[in-house]
């Protein structure tokens, strides 16, 4: 079964009377880190590992190979697409054996992937490929579909890539020679592209890597994650833009603690669930190490200030072929597919540089789940005051053997709430994403409609992964 690794909290115990309610709406809150809570007795937050599916893709086209890499999995409508690079190295010879183009393949359910024929690009005398891309920028060639409402329809789609400067019989002649940045791409259907800016529009950074871009729906802005070197050290580098033209200079992203290590990717995109929160899944290299690398969790509340956990997110030996030189990759995006409306699908990579061809394996987390608050023995946690918009309090939680968990609302002075008692509420267990919380009385939180509550929650050998009022 899968691992988890633990990260112990310290006591907290804050009584004092916030000054302004949270205004949480309907939105899920994650129970992740203690951002809403005001005190608690004990309990941990308990990082969890995805369980590993099948293999999704393996990048065996003659334009392909065992370097294909970069991909990003999204979803448009009721199709989901993954772009990636396709790319070979002959490791006896040592030398690239043909350029590198960018491909997507496309699947119905997020399980089976097919590579289409699009005759769009030439390679090697045929246009029967699933080539969209060829030319500058293939070399990490990121999309994304544009949700700024003043958006185009013939820009629906947008993508960021490094202009690409190949050595040898694939070189790409460039006037602006010497000028390495990030290049800026549109389309209407994201299979027919074409380049939007002569001249890359970032500069400041170092891009060999999947550097990304999206519309940020809190900061109503194009954002861009891409790398940089501190010091000797890959670390990632934020800028935005509102016209995805004129982009801000880039400054480093931080952390609650101080790390020195190599960050290859980043991953970062706003959580499905909750857009107000930011996940990565940057991927460690260790270049000490045989280059070997493995992704890691962060999130963050404000898209620039992460809290990061070490523990390998996928470790090599998830399943197999993942312990190579960068032959472990997150790739970026996380889709609910139809199969599963309790679990989401995130991907990433294997068997890179060996054989001929690489892989990219489905894996599988619950719904919220990549952290829990979580105990054994029995604890209490007391949330911040909250401004109730809804009915019905809901739990993603996960109760264990004879554990429990009963929820009880107070005042902002902490006093019980008549009839929303402890003892008026019925007992939560079992294993369900969207566990309803009931009232013996049959009462709902409609009577306390726009006021500010705590909420006093009392747990044992559980997990709670998220809250919603609703």
């Amino acid at each position: 079964m899968k691992k988890t690794f633990i990260l112990l909290l310290l006591f907290t115990s804050i009584t004092a009377k916030s000054a302004e309610p949270l205004k949480i709406g309907n939105d899920i809150q994650l129970m992740w880190d203690a951002s809403m809570i005001e005190s608690r007795t004990d309990g941990f937050f308990k990082y969890h590992r995805p369980v590993p599916q099948g293999v999704a893709i393996t990048t065996d086209a003659p334009w392909e190979g065992n370097v294909s890499a970069y991909f990003t999995f999204l979803q448009d409508g009721d199709e989901y697409r993954a772009y990636y690079r396709g790319s070979h190295y002959d490791t006896r010879r040592k030398v690239v054996t043909h350029r590198e183009v960018t491909c997507v393949a496309i699947s119905k359910d997020g399980i089976n992937w097919k590579k289409p024929d699009l005759g769009i690009w030439d390679f090697n005398g045929s246009k029967q490929n699933n080539i969209v891309w060829d030319g500058i920028g293939t070399h990490c060639f990121a999309p994304f579909i544009d949700h700024n409402p003043n958006c185009p329809q013939t820009e629906r789609y947008k993508a960021i890539s490094r202009g690409r400067y190949v050595s040898g019989d694939f070189e790409v002649p460039d006037r602006q020679k010497g000028i390495v940045g990030l290049y800026l791409f549109t389309s209407p259907d994201g299979l027919n592209w074409k380049l939007k800016s002569p001249k890359p529009v970032i500069t400041d950074g170092a891009f060999d890597s999947q550097n990304l871009a999206f519309w940020d729906t809190n900061k109503n802005k194009y954002v861009c994650y891409s790398r940089l070197f501190i010091g000797g050290v890959r670390a990632i580098q934020y800028c935005d833009s509102s016209d995805f033209i004129n982009w801000s200079k880039p400054a480093p992203i931080t952390y609650e603690k101080d790390y020195r290590e190599h960050l290859y990717t980043n991953a970062i995109q706003q959580y499905p669930r909750n857009p107000n929160v930011y996940i990565g899944l940057p991927t460690r290299y260790l270049p000490e190490e045989d280059s070997r690398v493995e992704p890691i969790f962060m999130h963050s509340h404000d898209g620039f200030i992460f809290q990061r956990n070490q523990n390998p997110f996928i470790p090599e030996s998830f399943p197999k072929d993942r312990s190579g030189n960068r032959s472990n990759y997150a790739c970026r995006g996380i889709l609910s597919l139809p199969h599963s409306d309790e679990t989401f699908s995130i991907y990433a990579s294997e068997a890179y540089y060996t054989g001929t061809d690489s892989r990219v394996r489905r894996f599988e987390i619950r719904k919220d789940g990549f952290i829990s608050l979580s105990t054994t023995a029995q604890s209490q946690i007391v949330t911040k005051p909250v401004l109730i918009e809804g009915n019905t309090i809901f739990l993603n939680s996960h109760t264990h053997g004879k554990g429990g968990i009963w929820l009880e609302l107070l005042d902002e002075n902490n006093r019980p709430i008549p009839g929303f008692t402890k003892r008026d509420t019925n007992r939560l267990n079992g294993n369900s994403i969207h566990n309803e919380v009931t009232w013996k009385q049959e009462r709902t939180l409609k009577e306390l409609r726009g006021k500010a509550v705590k909420i006093l929650i009392t747990l044992s050998n559980s997990d709670i992964y998220s809250l919603q009022i609703k």
